[in-house]
C-alpha cells in the first residue's frame, strides 16, 4: 500500500474511532436518530391525509374577512379621516372607543361586528370613503405574486421530481 493511502486510512480510522463509545456514539443516538425520521414520516402522512380532504369554501373565507376587515382597516380609516380634515388625536380616540364597543358586541353578545356602522354614524367620519377604504385588496400586499413565485420556483419543481408519488393515498394508523 502506498504511503499516502496508509496515512489516509489511518486518519479515517482515527476520525471514526475518536468518538467510539462516547456519549456521541451511544445507543441513545442509534435509537433517537431513526426514531426522529419515523416521527417525520408520520407527520408527513398526517399532512397528506389532511390536505387530501381539504376543501376551500370561498364564501366562508369572504365572511371571515368581512368580519375582521373593519378592525384591520382602522389605521387606513384614521388616515382617511385625518386627510379629510379631522384631528388625529380625536379621530384616534373615537376609533378606539368604537372598536372596543364593537368588539364587546362580538365577544360578549355574539353579535356581528358593527364597527363600520358606528363609524359611519359618527360625524367625525362623514368624509371617509368607506367603500374604497374597506376594499380587502388594500390589505394583501404582494401575497398573490409571492404565492405565484413560490408555486413556480418551489412547488412545481418538487411536483415534477416526485410525480410518481403524487397520487399516493395515506391510511392513518392511530
Amino acid at each position: 500500500m502506498p504511503h499516502g493511502c496508509a496515512d489516509a486510512a489511518l486518519r479515517k480510522t482515527a476520525s471514526e474511532q475518536w468518538l467510539e463509545r462516547t456519549l456521541d456514539d451511544s445507543a441513545n443516538r442509534r435509537v433517537v436518530i431513526p426514531e426522529a425520521f419515523l416521527a417525520v414520516d408520520g407527520i408527513l402522512e398526517i399532512l397528506i391525509n389532511v390536505l387530501d380532504g381539504l376543501v376551500v369554501y370561498p364564501n366562508v373565507i369572504a365572511a371571515h374577512v368581512a368580519a375582521e376587515l373593519p378592525f384591520m382597516a382602522t389605521e387606513n380609516i384614521l388616515m382617511a379621516a385625518v386627510k379629510a380634515g379631522g384631528d388625529r388625536q380625536e379621530i384616534h380616540e373615537k376609533i378606539r372607543l368604537h372598536s372596543q364597543a364593537a368588539a364587546a358586541q362580538v365577544k360578549q353578545f355574539g353579535k356581528k361586528n358593527d364597527l363600520i356602522a358606528r363609524l359611519r354614524a359618527d360625524v367625525a367620519f362623514k368624509n371617509v370613503d368607506f367603500e374604497r377604504t374597506l376594499n380587502p385588496k388594500n390589505y394583501i400586499g404582494r401575497a398573490p405574486q409571492q404565492v405565484d413565485e413560490f408555486v413556480r420556483s418551489v412547488v412545481t419543481p418538487v411536483c415534477r421530481r416526485y410525480h410518481k408519488q403524487l397520487g399516493r393515498k395515506v391510511q392513518l394508523k392511530v
